[in-house]
C-alpha cells in the first residue's frame, strides 16, 4: 500500500495516476467503490422515506375501511415489489458448513448483501490486471492496498452507536452490526491479498526476510495485518462469548492499534481514509458522551434534583425465576416500545454498562427492566434485589425499597411503527416478552388516544398519533407458570382496556394465549453484555436449544391440556408419573397444531413443568375458556366477573391477586405453539398489511421466519390473489 514497496523492489513508486494497459488509477477506483456504496445507501434511504410517507398516509386515512391496504396503482406496485423483496430476503440459504459449526444458516438477503460487497471489492482489485502475470503482481499489491484503505470508513460507519447510515435507512446499530463484521472480514481478505502479492513478488528474489527485518514500512504493514487477524478471529461468536466484556475492551484497544499501524504504513495521499474513521469514531463518542451527560446530570433537569447530582435513581426487587425487576421512575428521556438502553449501576456493578430492553411504555412514566441472574453484573443485581427485599419495613403491606444511582445511555433501536399495520402478530419466548408486551400495550395506548380528529401539521420525522390496527395476536411461551407474574398486571389491564374501548364502539380486538413448555432453551435466560452485536439481542446470551431439537410431536391430533389455574394447579403439585402421554413423552414438549381444537374434555395434567418455587393464587380464579369462532376474527371473552377483572390500579400497580393469577379470558396451554397455523389465521382475517414480530431463542425465530416465507409464497402476497403484505421483524437472544 505504500510507495516504499516499489522503492525496495526495484520497481517505480505508486504515485503514478495511470497504469499500463489502460487500467484506471487507484484513487479513481476508490471513488468508484464509494459511488456504489453510496448508491446502495441512497436507495435504502429512499425506501425509508417512502415508508415514512406511507405511515402518514395510513394514519391520516385511519377512519377508512381499509387504510392499510394499497389503493392506487402506485402503491399497489410498490407493495408488490416490497412483497417479492421481503419473500426473497427472508429465505434461508441452506449452507451445511454453518450447521456443522453450530451456526444458523444466513438469510438470502444477508447472503446477497455480503456477496455484493465481496464481488464489488474483488472486481475493483483485479480490474484490467492479470494475476497470472508475475510482472503485474506489484501492481495488484498496490491496487488492493488502495481498495483496502477505502473500506475503513465503512467499517466505522457500521459500528457506531450514533449510526449515520442507520439514521438514513431507518435502522439501528444493532441491526447493522452483523454487516460491520462481514465488511471487516472482507477487509481482512483484501489486506491479505495485498500482502500476499507483495510477498510473492519479493519471493522471486528471496527478499521477504530482508524486507521484514529492515524495511520499517513493511514492518508496520505486517503489524497491521497481524492485529487485523486477531480482531477478525476474536470476533467469531465462540471466542467472543467466552468473556464478552473482555472482548469489548480488547476489541477497541486493538482496533486503535490497527489504525495507528495503518496510518504509519500508508503514503500521505491515502491517509485521508484513516483520518475519516478517526473523525467518525471521535464524533460518535463525543455525541454519546454529551447525550449521556444531558440525560443523567440533574443540573439539566431541575425537577429531578431530589436525587442529588444524578437524575436517575433505580429500585430493585426480586421476582420469580431468579430475575430482578429494575425500575427507574421519572426518567428524563422518552422512548419507543421495543427500544433498549445501556444501564449502569456503579454502586452495584462498578464500571459496567449493559443493554436491557425497556419493558414498559412511556405512558407508565417509568422505565422497567427484567434482568435474569446469570453471572457478573446480573448476578449482583439479583443479590442486591434480594437484600433490599429482606430489609425491615414499618409497613407490612409494602415491600422495602432502596434506591441506587443509575446511569442510562440511550434509548437505541429503530423499527417501523406498528400502528400502521392492520393486524399484528406478536410471539415471544420467555424474557422475549420484554420486547413484545410493550409493543402490544403501545397499540392499546394508541387506540385510547385516538380522538377521531383529523391530523394536521404532522412533523415528518415524528411518529404521528393514532393507529389503523384492528387486531393483535399475542403469544407468550414460558418455561414455568411463575414467569407469568412478570407481566400479569399489564396483561390484566390490556384485557380491561379492550373491553372498555369496544364498549365505546371501536372495532378492535386483542387475542392472547400463554403456552407453558419445558423447553430448556427458555430456561437458559439471556445474559446482558456491555455491547450487543448484530442480532441483538438486547437480551444477551442464551444457551438455547432450537425447537427442532426437542421431541417430535405425534402425528395424531395432540391432546394438549389447558391447565386449570386453581390454587392446586399453580402450587406446582403434579402426578407421580414421569410422563403424561401414552408414548412416554410429556405434553409440554408437544406442538399444539390447532389451538382452537383444544377443549377441557381432552385436558391432561403436565407432569414436569414444576416451577422451582410456587406462588399462591385465589381459589376463585376461573378456567380459561375457548372463545374462538370458526371463520371469523377471534374475539376475547367479555364474560368475566367485574369484581375480579376490574381494577382502578394502573397497569404497573400489581395487587396480590393479579401478581400470580391468570386472567380468565387468556387461554393457558401446555405445549409449544405451531407458528404457521397461528400466523395463517392472523393473515386470513387481515384487511391490509400485517406485521409479524418474534423475540426469543434461535429455534423459535427460525421457525417463525420460515413460516412467514412459506405463507407469503403460499398466499401469493400482492400477486393478484388479494393477499396483503407481511412485514417481518425478528429479535434473537444472543450476542
Amino acid at each position: 500500500m505504500d510507495s516504499g514497496h516499489g522503492d525496495h523492489s526495484g520497481h517505480g513508486g505508486m504515485g503514478t495516476s495511470s497504469m499500463e494497459g489502460g487500467a484506471p488509477d487507484h484513487s479513481y477506483l476508490q471513488e468508484m467503490y464509494w459511488a456504489v456504496v453510496g448508491a446502495a445507501i441512497g436507495l435504502a434511504t429512499l425506501v425509508n422515506v417512502m415508508n415514512k410517507l406511507l405511515l402518514r398516509q395510513r394514519i391520516y386515512c385511519r377512519h377508512d375501511i381499509t387504510p392499510a391496504k394499497p389503493q392506487s396503482l402506485f402503491f399497489q406496485t410498490y407493495a408488490t415489489m416490497t412483497a417479492v423483496t421481503r419473500e426473497l430476503a427472508h429465505v434461508v440459504v441452506p449452507l451445511t458448513i454453518f450447521k456443522r459449526l453450530h451456526y444458523s444458516s444466513p438469510t438470502l438477503g444477508r447472503f446477497s448483501l455480503v456477496m455484493a460487497e465481496l464481488i464489488l471489492v474483488l472486481v475493483l482489485c483485479f480490474y484490467k490486471l492479470n494475476s497470472a502475470d508475475q510482472w503485474q503482481w506489484e501492481d495488484i499489491g498496490y491496487r488492493t492496498g488502495y481498495i483496502s484503505a477505502a473500506q475503513l470508513p465503512l467499517v466505522i460507519l457500521l459500528s457506531s452507536k450514533i449510526n449515520l447510515i442507520g439514521l438514513l435507512i431507518g435502522s439501528s446499530y444493532e441491526r447493522l452490526n452483523w454487516l460491520h463484521r462481514w465488511v471487516s472480514r472482507i477487509l481482512f481478505l483484501t489486506v491479505t491479498i495485498h500482502m500476499g502479492f507483495w510477498f510473492s513478488s519479493w519471493d522471486r528474489y528471496d527478499y521477504i526476510k530482508v524486507k521484514l527485518n529492515e524495511d520499517s514500512i513493511t514492518q508496520r504493514g505486517f503489524a497491521a495485518w497481524c492485529i487485523l487477524l486477531w480482531i477478525v478471529l476474536s470476533s467469531f461468536a465462540p471466542i467472543r462469548r467466552c468473556n464478552y466484556e473482555f472482548f469489548v475492551v480488547q476489541h477497541i484497544v486493538t482496533f486503535i492499534g490497527f489504525l495507528v499501524a495503518v496510518f504509519l504504513h500508508l503514503p500521505g495521499g491515502v491517509k485521508a481514509y484513516v483520518w475519516i474513521p478517526i473523525a467518525l469514531y471521535i464524533l460518535d463518542r463525543a455525541v454519546r458522551t454529551l447525550f449521556v451527560l444531558w440525560t443523567n446530570l440533574s443540573v439539566f433537569h431541575p425537577r429531578s434534583k431530589r436525587n442529588g447530582f444524578w437524575t436517575c435513581a433505580a429500585t430493585l426487587e426480586p421476582v420469580s425465576y431468579d430475575t430482578s425487576r429494575i425500575v427507574i421512575s421519572n426518567t428524563p428521556v422518552s422512548w419507543r416500545p421495543g427500544q433498549h438502553v445501556f444501564l449502569s449501576c456503579h454502586g452495584i456493578a462498578p464500571l459496567q454498562s449493559h443493554p436491557f430492553t425497556i419493558a414498559s411504555i412511556p405512558e407508565d412514566k417509568r422505565m422497567d427492566f427484567l434482568v435474569k441472574s446469570q453471572s457478573g453484573a446480573t448476578k449482583r443485581f439479583y443479590a442486591q434485589a434480594e437484600e433490599c427485599q429482606s430489609l425491615p419495613t414499618s409497613n407490612k403491606d409494602l415491600p422495602p425499597r432502596q434506591t441506587f444511582t443509575a446511569v442510562i445511555d440511550g434509548p437505541y433501536g429503530r423499527m417501523r411503527p406498528l400502528q400502521q399495520f392492520d393486524s399484528i402478530f406478536l410471539i415471544a419466548g420467555s424474557s422475549g416478552a420484554t420486547f413484545t408486551v410493550p409493543l402490544m400495550r403501545d397499540i392499546v395506548a394508541q387506540w385510547k388516544q385516538d380522538t377521531g380528529k383529523t391530523i394536521n401539521g404532522m412533523q415528518f420525522w415524528r411518529t404521528p398519533k393514532g393507529a389503523v390496527t384492528r387486531y393483535v395476536r399475542f403469544i407468550w411461551v414460558i418455561k414455568s407458570r411463575e414467569q407469568y407474574s412478570w407481566f400479569a398486571s399489564q396483561l390484566f389491564h390490556v384485557v380491561e382496556d379492550i373491553e372498555e374501548l369496544r364498549k365505546d364502539g371501536q372495532d378492535i380486538d386483542i387475542d392472547m394465549s400463554i403456552y407453558i413448555t419445558c423447553d430448556t432453551s427458555l430456561e437458559a435466560e439471556p445474559k446482558a453484555t456491555s455491547l450487543p452485536n448484530p442480532n441483538t439481542l438486547l437480551h444477551g446470551k442464551s444457551e438455547e436449544i432450537p425447537l427442532s431439537d426437542l421431541p417430535s410431536p405425534v402425528v395424531e391430533k395432540p391432546r394438549t391440556s389447558i391447565h386449570s389455574t386453581t390454587s392446586q394447579s399453580l402450587s406446582g403439585q403434579t402426578t407421580d408419573r414421569k410422563t403424561c402421554r401414552p408414548d412416554g413423552t410429556c405434553c409440554c414438549a408437544t406442538t399444539v397444531e390447532d389451538e382452537d381444537a383444544i377443549t377441557n374434555a381432552n385436558a391432561q395434567q403436565c407432569c414436569c413443568c414444576k416451577p422451582p418455587s410456587s406462588p399462591s393464587v385465589s381459589s376463585n380464579t376461573q378456567l380459561p375458556s375457548d372463545n374462538k369462532t370458526d371463520g371469523q376474527r377471534p374475539r376475547q371473552s367479555s364474560t368475566t366477573d367485574s369484581d375480579t377483572t376490574k381494577s382502578s390500579t394502573s397497569p404497573l400497580e400489581v395487587t396480590k391477586a393479579q401478581a400470580t393469577a391468570f386472567h380468565p379470558s387468556i387461554p393457558i396451554l401446555t405445549g409449544r405453539p405451531y407458528p404457521k397455523t397461528l400466523i395463517r389465521k392472523t393473515l386470513e382475517q387481515a384487511l391490509g398489511e400485517s406485521a409479524i414480530l418474534v423475540c426469543g431463542p434461535q429455534g423459535l425465530v427460525e421457525d417463525v421466519r420460515s413460516s412467514v416465507v412459506a405463507l407469503s409464497d403460499e398466499r401469493a402476497v400482492h400477486k393478484g390473489t388479494g393477499a396483503q403484505g407481511i412485514y417481518f421483524w425478528a429479535e434473537e437472544f444472543g450476542y
